[in-house]
Order: C-alpha cells, then structure tokens, then sequence
C-alpha cells in the first residue's frame, strides 16, 4: 500500500508479524435522571480489553475505540514491498527520556486504551510506537493517537506544540517497527494464548536492556513470563480507562519481576503524572478483584428486589462517592466481559465471585449493555 508521507521521517524496520486488533466503542453521557450518578464519568477507572477467553477472561472495562478516519501518510525510505505500514516514526532509541521515561516506548495493540498509554507516555517526552495487525488498524491507531494530542494542545495539558508531538508518533504493523523501544507495553485483547504469542514476538525484536510489560487487568503475570526468555525483564503495567483522566497504574509483580525493574516502573508512572500501586500477581490483582465483587453483589441485589438498577448505583454514587455505578460500569464494560471476568475469579478464588443469573441470563439474550443497547440499562445513540 502506498501511502503519501505528511512529513519526512527515517526509513522503517523490517517486516514481521502483525499485532491484535482492536474494538470499537463510543463515549457516553447519562441523562437528566442519572446525570448526578455520571458527573465523575470521566475518572472512571475500569481496565479496557476487547474480549475475554472462555476460562481465562480477566478485565475491568469495555472495548477499545478505533477511529475510523483514513490516514494518508507512509514512511520515508520504507523499505520496498513491506506488508505493514509505518507512519510518522523516527529511528527509534534505548534509553531514559528527559523526563523519567524511555525514550521510545512501544504499545502493542492501538484500540482505545493502547493509545492512551501511547498518548501518556508521548506527553511525558517518549517517542511513542504503536504496533498494529495490519495497515488499515494502523491508520485507525494513527488517527485517534493525532486526534489526542490536539485535543491535549487545544487544552493546554501540554507546552508543546502539535508538531511537535507529531513528530514523535509511529504507528506500524511490523513488529520490527518496535526493536529500538527501551519499554513495550502490551495492549491486546484479554486472550491468554494471543497475548502470549505476541509477547513472545515482540521479545524477539527487542533488545536484551528492554523492559516488557502487559496491561492485563487479571490474566497471570508469571504465566505469561514463562513463554519469555527473559522472566526477570517482564511486569504487569495495568492502565485504566479512560487513561488520560484515571491517575491509578497497578504495577503487578511477577515471581521473577526484578527489583529493578519495578523501581524503575514506579518512576514510569510517576513522570506520566499517575500514583503507582505494586502488587504480587494473583487472580485480579487488587483492582479488578475488588471492582468486580463489589458489581457482581450489585446484581443481586438487583435480583432480590432490594432496590432498582439506578437507586443502587446512586448508593455508590452519592453514599460512597464512586465516580460511576456499579451497575452502569458494568454496561459500559459489557457484560459478556463481566461474566467472563466473574467465571474465571469464581474458578481460581471460590463460590463468592460466582455469576448472578441474571448476568447469566442477559448475556445469554444478547443485552451485553451500551455496545449493544441495552444491559442493566437502556441505551440510546450511546446514552442513558
């Protein structure tokens, strides 16, 4: 594919394999009688993945967005009949950013949470990678990754100019686009085979002072390190959603995470401008397992009458002050993600994290909340 450069750029790295796609979603807003319960919307902190797996599903939001805007842009230079497609890169480096980064991080996977770990890291001085399956998930990575940094510039959230953070953008859909980034963080569907797989390509590329980390909100981190050849350089890094307004990152510890590395990981969230929490890993961590028992009670309650969908979230909402209910999380999460969630904690840590029929039974009728129109709530055009 033949894609006209915006600006002039070094040439890309060799072609290799291509990375996750991405899901789509929309923003929301409540309506008149549930405005009160949604007001702290925007600092919900609900982990994004895509899909979980049958046993091993562990996440705390819903999909990721992809911006369905063309890009036309191609490397400068890019070598001749590459498959993939690398946009706006510079030649990337190892190292330490002036600001307490690496200064060239990569994502793996560019849906709605991939690029706000990229469009983070990017603020704080990265040059920021994002590795997609192929061309057409990578212009959609590209586009939404621009469509932040203005919308930071037109904020003020950054000295820096458009141009500026521009320069530093690359999207590509050869995972040797990744082998100069001192950090990688993976982003890609909630699938244990598939985020093994592309771990496992990605160490290949990488050199032997990189740090690699997942954005797994469950899964097991000493599972997936043990498909690396390098354990001790592996760590979970678990971002929430939205990123640029959560100020939580839960750094998962791994049996062989070095000391190091998480020192190192704890730095990395403070110069994005977000409060680290280290945890062993175990079955959801410390957030996912607590969001997730509080949501699934939140259900039965719904089922033995105690109160309505919207009274029990406004329990939460105004009596403990949570930014959003439990309830109306779980729509914006998608429910077939909650029961995917709930059987895999119900199958590692007991009966308590069990699935409420009626979450059984809703999914079961294809009410899996906002994305498809109706879960706990009702939705319109991606309201309440």
């Amino acid at each position: 594919m033949s894609i006209p450069a915006r600006t002039p750029h070094p040439a890309a790295p060799a072609p290799a394999a291509p990375a996750a796609p991405a899901a789509t979603t929309t923003t929301t807003s409540a309506s008149a009688k549930t405005a009160e319960i949604s007001r702290g919307r925007g600092v919900i902190a609900a982990t994004v993945t895509e899909s979980p797996t049958k046993s091993q599903a562990a996440v705390t939001a819903g999909e990721a967005e992809a911006v369905a805007t063309a890009v036309d842009a191609k490397p400068a230079g890019a070598a001749t009949g590459a498959p993939g497609v690398l946009l706006a890169v510079e030649a990337p480096t190892s190292g330490r950013g002036g600001r307490g980064v690496p200064d060239v991080v990569g994502v793996l996977g560019g849906g709605r949470m991939g690029v706000g770990i990229a469009h983070a890291f990017l603020l704080a001085g990265a040059r920021a990678i994002i590795l997609e399956r192929d061309e057409t998930t990578a212009e959609h990575a590209h586009a939404a990754l621009e469509t932040a940094v203005r919308r930071s510039v037109e904020r003020g959230s950054t000295t820096e100019t458009e141009t500026a953070l521009r320069e530093r953008i690359a999207v590509t859909a050869d995972v040797a686009g990744l082998a100069g980034a001192g950090l990688v963080v993976e982003a890609v569907p909630e699938d244990a085979a598939l985020k093994t797989t592309m771990l496992q390509r990605v160490e290949a590329v990488l050199g032997p002072d990189a740090w690699l980390a997942s954005n797994t909100s469950s899964l097991s981190i000493d599972n997936l390190a043990a498909s690396l050849s390098r354990p001790e350089r592996f760590c979970g890094l678990h971002f929430f959603n939205p990123v640029p307004a959560s100020t939580l990152v839960e750094i998962v510890r791994g049996a062989a995470s070095t000391p190091a590395l998480i020192d190192a990981a704890q730095g990395w969230v403070a110069a994005i401008g977000k409060t680290p929490i280290t945890v062993k890993n175990s079955p959801g961590f410390a957030s996912s397992r607590l969001g997730v028992v509080i949501a699934l009670e939140a259900m039965r309650m719904l089922e033995e009458g105690v109160a309505s969908a919207e009274d029990i979230d406004a329990a939460m909402v105004l009596g403990y002050k949570f930014p959003v209910g439990p309830l109306r999380l779980t729509d914006l999460v998608g429910l077939d993600v909650r029961l995917g969630i709930s059987d895999y904690l119900a199958s590692t840590l007991g009966d308590r994290f069990a699935s409420p029929e009626v979450l059984r039974q809703k999914v079961a009728e294809g009410k899996l909340g906002r994305k498809s129109g109706e879960g706990f709530f009702v939705w319109a055009d991606g309201e309440v």
